[in-house]
């Protein structure tokens, strides 16, 4: 007969990695060598990045170079660059200030489809950005969250071997400038918009870190969390 410090002991953890500013490139490097090892796991535990990038503009499978203003500076000389990258959504503009959240989830382990975990991701941040003070509004048919200045997280995920990596990215106090890089021309209620600027005082990025583990670990089921301070080391097991 099992004991409920056995059942404990076979809840699944949420193991969150705080990684301050880190280069894309090898923050995708670092989801997929993950994802391995996630894959190789029996437990069904979750591994969190949390992150911000420096400039960059990514196009997921949804997205074109039509949606960018080419001719803005930044594009137009390189000074920003680009990534063709395999997840879901559109354009993004990354930077200081955008909070990226990387869950690398076995969906088989968690017997989740890849919309119910959007669904589920998508809940978490709601329910933190609430605790915090912000309304936000979910829109039929899309996965993004709204205030009333415009988008303030998008989502875009891809799924390899049955775990999930990419994620969502939360528009905190990054520059605006930047994000009318994607969709120049959109209607004020569409285009991106920030935190800082719905309650027009900074945002505190660490409360918002804190809120979000903590709904996302309620939103799969997970009892238990930890919090660790630069990369993770890997173990990927044969």
């Amino acid at each position: 007969m099992s004991s409920p410090l056995d059942t404990f002991a076979a809840s699944p953890s949420i193991e969150t990695h705080l990684l301050g500013q880190i280069d894309f490139d090898q923050c995708l490097a670092l989801q997929q060598r993950l994802v391995e090892e996630v894959a190789a796991r029996d437990d069904g535990q979750v591994r969190l990045l949390l992150c911000e990038h420096p400039p960059l503009v990514t196009i997921g499978r949804s997205g074109s170079p039509a949606d960018l203003r080419l001719d803005a500076e930044p594009l137009r000389t390189g000074r920003l660059q680009r990534r063709w990258v395999k997840r879901g959504g559109g354009c993004l503009v990354h930077a200081p200030g955008q909070l990226a959240v990387y869950p690398i989830v076995p969906l088989w382990w968690h017997e989740l489809l890849p919309g119910e975990y959007l669904d589920r991701l998508q809940a978490a941040l709601v329910a933190a950005l609430d605790e915090l003070g912000f309304t936000c509004e979910i829109r039929p048919g899309e996965h993004a969250l709204w205030g009333r200045t415009g988008r303030l997280v998008s989502f875009g995920i891809a799924v390899r071997d049955g775990v999930t990596y990419h994620g969502a990215f939360i528009n905190v106090s990054i520059n605006p400038g930047l994000l009318r890089l994607v969709d120049p021309d959109a209607d004020p209620e569409t285009r991106s918009s920030t935190l800082t600027a719905e309650r027009r005082g900074r945002a505190k990025m660490p409360a918002l870190r804190a809120a979000l583990v903590r709904h996302l670990a309620d939103a799969l089921g997970c009892d238990r969390y930890h919090l660790h301070t630069g990369p993770p080391h890997l173990r990927i097991r044969p």
